[in-house]
């Protein structure tokens, strides 16, 4: 086995059978860095790399006295530059936050730590996570993986990419819009947004309303996507709604037969979602494989209004998002140094009121409902994982969709709202490319907390795909 054409999952067992040493994998992982890194500039605020062969050593030293630390014992890991890691500056890609240094790890790193990773840097990610394409005033713009003049995707761009190309074994990201879902897809990984509860968000400004934001695995393997999903879930008691379930469910074989299991493919909602050419007719190709793997597909429908569902998930995203941007605003000389679609975020939220968020909610109450009333029909629901092909990195946002004026900077992503709203686990797959070799993702949707089911179908898919899915980005 070779590192880094291995799964993290062999990786793993390479290491703690000392097949490969920490120190040979983080030079590897170095080498990697300097070779892909400065095209795509997925990584950012690295560590100095006499301390990062050090701690490979004192890794290496730990395995010679018979102490493994966990299954992430030893593997370089950069966690998104939205997440505090005790040491490493949290800049959340805003110039206010350039020289932040986090004292102490949040929940998302602790876990990964103690599972005995390596923290070598941070991910780049947009400007307060904010819209599908990473880029800001830190650090600049990452760079698709396939084709360096195109986005990454986002918010989890910089972890999709460093994936893909083999800087990193695994990575961690965090999904409110699509941002595990829609960097997976076009940089041709696995990502899971997984239900919501299932890995706990720590510190957090509210723990009680504020639940469409998730942390949650990235891989080039379901099994890999499980098994840091292992690490990073379980409940924690400072996120009360977090789920009880450990995570160490995760770890169980993902083997299993699905003939018969029931697809949904929602698709573009009956033409309801715009969507460029060529992205529908991929994912029903990628579609045909449950075909073959004994399930039955059937076209099917929300059983509501999408237009009211969009509504409704403005008014929760402003009240949700709003309150993040607006400490950066209470200054007015710092409102010029926040991207305009973050303080139109911010100026939105403060005209909402109590009535009209209750209204929402009960929309969203509604769509739940009608999830649920599918899944009495259904195992899974299917749609794609972006409506449009990756676009120019120099672009902020796409204006349109075939003719379709967008009316927000966001509207674009309108097909990954239906997961989040209604708290269900999603996994976004490699579905296949564009005729000039883009990658495009296929959203597959599980049942309320159907987590592992979810997992276990999407290595189904994968397991019959193989020779698309091990494709790799061009001088990788």
């Amino acid at each position: 086995m070779v590192y880094p054409e291995i799964s993290a999952h062999e990786l793993s067992q390479a290491i703690h059978s000392k097949q490969v040493s920490c120190r040979e994998v983080m030079q590897t992982t170095l080498l990697q860095i300097a070779k892909h890194n400065p095209q795509s500039n997925a990584l950012v605020s690295l560590a100095d790399e006499g301390v990062l062969l050090r701690q490979a050593d004192e890794r290496d030293a730990q395995l010679a006295r018979g102490e493994s630390m966990g299954w992430m014992h030893g593997m370089p890991q950069a966690m998104k530059d939205l997440s505090n890691v005790a040491g490493f500056r949290t800049t959340l890609g805003s110039p206010l936050m350039r020289d932040f240094v986090a004292s102490e790890d949040g929940l998302m790193a602790s876990r990964m730590k103690a599972s005995g990773c390596i923290v070598i840097g941070k991910t780049n990610t947009p400007e307060f996570g904010l819209g599908s394409h990473t880029f800001n005033e830190v650090f600049g713009a990452t760079r698709n993986a396939w084709d360096a003049r195109k986005t990454a995707g986002g918010s989890s761009g910089g972890a999709a990419v460093a994936l893909a190309q083999r800087m990193l074994p695994v990575a961690d990201g965090s999904d409110f819009m699509g941002s595990l879902r829609n960097p997976a897809g076009w940089n041709h990984i696995f990502g899971l947004r997984p239900s919501q509860g299932r890995v706990p968000m720590v510190p957090a400004q509210d723990v009680w309303i504020s639940q469409l934001g998730t942390e949650g695995p990235m891989g080039r393997s379901v099994r890999d996507v499980a098994m840091l999903l292992s690490v990073q879930a379980g409940h924690h008691p400072a996120s009360p709604l977090s789920i009880a379930q450990d995570g160490q469910a995760f770890t169980a074989p993902l083997d299993s037969n699905v003939k018969g299991q029931r697809v949904g493919w929602l698709g573009d909602l009956n033409g309801y979602l715009p969507m460029e050419d060529g992205v529908m007719a991929t994912c029903l190709d990628a579609l045909k494989s449950f075909g073959t793997l004994g399930c039955h597909t059937e076209t099917t429908g929300l059983g509501m209004p999408p237009e009211k569902v969009w509504e409704a998930w403005l008014v929760w995203r402003q009240a949700l998002v709003g309150p993040r941007v607006a400490p950066h605003m209470l200054k007015a000389e710092n409102h010029h140094l926040v991207k305009p679609e973050a303080r139109w975020e911010y100026e939105q939220s403060l005209k909402l009121t109590g009535p009209q968020l209750m209204s929402a909610s009960a929309t969203r109450s509604q769509l739940y409902q009608k999830m649920l009333a599918l899944f009495e029909r259904f195992d899974v629901l299917a749609m794609p994982a972006a409506q449009v092909w990756p676009f120019d990195a120099n672009e902020r946002w796409p204006q349109q969709i075939n003719g379709r004026t967008m009316d927000t900077y966001h509207r674009w992503m309108e097909a990954v709202i239906y997961a989040t709203f209604a708290g269900l686990p999603c996994i976004s797959v490699p579905a296949g490319f564009s005729p000039d070799g883009l990658p495009m993702g296929l959203q597959l949707i599980g049942k309320p907390q159907g987590d592992f089911a979810l997992l276990q179908l999407a290595h189904a898919y994968e397991q019959a795909n193989l020779d698309m899915i091990r494709q790799r980005p061009p001088g990788v």
